[in-house]
């Protein structure tokens, strides 16, 4: 294959160029994510416990998700999660406390649930020739960190320019964007 000239299958590129469109959008709240939770009142407890509940939701998500995918179809589902990502984001617009929280990042646990496991079989089925797989997964992961990189230091100035909801909402419409362009998949 092509890889080293970094040209991609239509399906790889659909796969690789959304998620890091995904990265981007969900990478911008990062670690102001601790900032947003004490400006609602949390505590550094309160924070330790929803994102505990959160890593724990996607976890047992990821299982039961992986579990089932292969039967109900991965495209559908990880198109699901992505879109379920983006309505979960504008959620935060309407948290004002720690519970509003926790339902929020529940909600983005169940987004990465569906999506993860589904995108990384997805991905695995479409890219690689067994002579390039690592570069093919090494493209994967290191783009993914770029774009969080880079994701980071916009949520930083959104929020320091702006405010926590215009972040939310930019987050929101990158998420979306990311939705459209992963369901181009389904097309196939």
């Amino acid at each position: 294959m092509h890889y080293t000239s970094l040209m991609l299958t239509k399906t790889e590129s659909i796969l690789l160029w959304s998620s890091n469109l995904w990265g981007l959008g969900m990478g911008m709240l990062g670690p102001l994510y601790a900032v947003f939770a004490l400006e609602i009142g949390g505590n550094v407890l309160d924070i330790t416990w929803v994102y505990a509940v959160y890593l724990m939701f996607m976890g047992v998500g990821v299982i039961v998700v992986g579990k089932i995918a292969d039967t109900v179809g991965h495209e559908k589902l990880l198109v699901a999660g992505y879109g379920l990502s983006a309505v979960a984001t504008f959620g935060y617009l309407l948290v004002n406390s720690i519970v509003g929280l926790l339902i929020v990042q529940i909600l983005i646990a169940i987004a990465i649930a569906l999506s993860e496991p589904n995108w990384f079989a997805l991905y695995d089925r479409h890219s690689g020739d067994g002579k390039n797989d690592g570069f093919v997964w090494g493209l994967s992961s290191g783009l993914w960190y770029i774009f969080n990189g880079i994701a980071i230091l916009i949520g930083g100035y959104i929020v320091t320019i702006h405010s926590f909801d215009a972040l939310f909402i930019v987050m929101g419409i990158v998420l979306t964007l990311s939705t459209l362009q992963q369901a181009r998949i389904l097309k196939k």
